[in-house]
């Protein structure tokens, strides 16, 4: 099949469901009222609650939810073949990451901007709220240990030894920098947007050109962890507006140039689906029910989104209305970039002995260094259709890998900043509710994860196998949430309800066969934090459904009532 068609065929998919599913969402089930004021209005402080422009908020937004997980994942999962990887891509995106997002956005504007395991206890009471607060504080904590450890091997050297890609240091840290400036031109001096961008790209740029001409000198792993921990504490306690938001906006275009970049090539280069569409020909290939649905994650649906959907990006929506452009078209523009891996995947390779080469075996597969090279090597032959040398290319593919990584650890250490503050409250623990205790408390989790040690490798590497199956099992409990306030407010549950038993059957699947692969390879680290999740899941699960019988108790004792009111009326 021709890649380029496969690529147009995904983005009119992609447009017709926004223009239509999500515009129904948004007037017939969720009623967005552009009029009703939201939380970054009603509880504005400078600091969390600040209401953004929409473009702005979109950059923000996309660039925290679409790190390493749509790269990764994708890259992967196409050894299954092409064909079930854009299915659940396509399919699982429209019916099932951007309803989540959308959703979990919509409940947290409702209930004052707080998050969605914040939000839990009136909908699922105190033991429910606590269960997911701790669910939530293991996978970000887990998932960021093992970011901060796969970006300081980015910047230095890969398992094997090879060089990654030091390139991307002085860009990467540049936009720090820039994106402060450009914070404090548009926030304090009121500059224009238009202008402030325009320096922004300029000189995100030249740090650009900068780290090609002069690559940042290789330093040792863990140091590169101790500086990404303080940068991650420094992001997590400054205003939304004077980092985190900037530059995640800024960060946001280097994206959409390497997106357009590498549809542009695929248009001039037409090249076809070199991988076979279905393939089981690999000896130690997992099934594909239920794996190919927890690797890819992001690319379709992550229960991460939900804490940014509902822990920052809630926080500075200035209009309700905005949330279906921001929210659920900022998931379509996920998934369209996890098909353009997909396709980098396919149809950036040679011959089909090259791919059969790479995907020889899960393991081989599966590692870092193999999963980036599948991606950047196949894009890296489409740029130069546009004018852009190889090297060039690979450079600024690595960037922008490296750069999402960072939007997403600093964004989730914001995140398990409000998670720790939230069991503070819980707990009437007053100093965990300080901002700068509970960030400091945030980095010493995620540096635990990132520096401890397991038979001599990372924990959070070691751990990085429960990821997918405890971030998609978020994404089921998440929807669980909304379709109890949705059901709370009379509203239609069905379209949040279905997608919730689809991943919760998914996850559960494939938790209780990863338990069974650790209990027989002896590994217990990921045995025991694994079951420890499983039996949280199953317990909120229980409470969710002692919450929904209760409910279902009380509209028929009130429907008993008003047939018993009717009949002695009329007597």
């Amino acid at each position: 099949m021709n890649a380029l068609l496969l690529a147009t065929i995904c983005i009119i998919a992609f447009l017709i469901s926004y223009w239509l599913y999500a515009r129904f969402l948004s007037e017939k089930i969720l009623c967005l009222d552009k009029s009703c004021p939201t939380p970054a209005h009603t509880m504005r402080d400078g600091v969390d609650y600040v209401p953004s422009r929409k473009i702005v908020l979109f950059g923000h937004h996309f660039a925290s939810i679409a790190g390493l997980g749509p790269i990764l994942g994708p890259a992967i999962a196409v050894i299954w073949g092409w064909l079930p990887a854009i299915l659940w891509v396509v399919f699982g995106s429209i019916f099932l990451g951007a309803v989540h997002d959308f959703s979990t956005m919509y409940v947290s504007i409702k209930r004052k901007g707080r998050s969605i395991g914040d939000i839990a206890e009136e909908l699922i009471g105190n033991r429910g709220r606590l269960l997911f607060m701790i669910v939530i504080f293991f996978l970000l904590a887990l998932a960021m240990g093992a970011f901060a450890t796969i970006i300081a091997t980015l910047f230095t050297r890969g398992g094997g030894g090879e060089r990654m890609y030091p390139e991307a240091v002085i860009p990467v840290i540049s936009l720090m920098l820039i994106a402060v400036f450009i914070g404090y031109l548009v926030y304090r001096k009121k500059a224009s947007l238009v202008w402030s961008s325009i320096i922004g790209l300029a000189l995100m740029f030249f740090a650009l050109w900068v780290g090609i001409e002069r690559p940042f000198p290789i330093i040792s792993h863990n140091l590169w962890v101790v500086i990404l921990l303080g940068y991650a504490f420094v992001a997590s306690v400054l205003p939304v507006w004077l980092l985190l938001q900037p530059r995640d906006y800024l960060n946001s275009y280097l994206l959409y140039l390497g997106m357009v970049g590498l549809y542009i090539g695929l248009f001039i280069y037409q090249p076809p689906m070199v991988a076979p569409p279905v393939n089981q020909s690999v000896p130690d290939l997992p099934g594909l029910f239920p794996f190919l649905f927890i690797i890819i994650a992001c690319g379709a649906i992550s229960g991460f989104h939900s804490l940014v959907s509902s822990g920052t990006t809630a926080k500075q929506l200035n209009n309700e209305r905005d949330a279906r452009f921001i929210s659920y078209g900022g998931m379509l523009t996920e998934g369209f970039l996890a098909v353009l891996v997909i396709i980098a995947c396919t149809a950036g390779v040679a011959n089909l002995s090259l791919w059969h080469q790479h995907y020889s075996s899960w393991e081989a597969a599966g590692s870092l260094s193999s999963m980036l090279r599948a991606f950047v090597t196949g894009a890296g032959r489409f740029f130069p259709k546009i004018g852009f040398s190889e090297h060039y290319a690979v450079v600024l593919i690595s960037v922008i890998i490296v750069s999402f990584g960072m939007t997403t650890l600093d964004s989730a250490t914001r995140l398990l900043r409000y998670n720790i503050e939230e069991l503070g409250r819980s707990f009437r623990l007053k100093f965990l509710q300080n901002r700068y205790l509970s960030a400091l408390v945030a980095v010493a989790a995620i540096g635990y994860f990132a520096l401890m040690k397991i038979g001599g490798r990372p924990a959070g590497l070691v751990l990085w196998q429960l990821f997918g199956t405890t971030n998609q099992l978020l994404g089921g409990l998440a929807l669980l949430a909304v379709s109890i306030f949705l059901y709370k407010i009379k509203r239609p549950t069905y379209y949040t309800l279905l997608p919730m038993v689809f991943m919760l059957v998914v996850t559960i699947t494939a938790m209780v066969i990863k338990l069974g692969d650790f209990w027989r390879a002896k590994e217990f680290p990921p045995l025991t934090v694994g079951l420890i999740i499983l039996i949280l899941a199953g317990w909120l699960l229980f409470e969710a459904v002692l919450v929904y019988l209760k409910m279902l108790k009380k509209k028929k004792a009130i429907a008993m009532e008003k047939r018993a009111t009717s009949s002695n009326g009329g007597k």
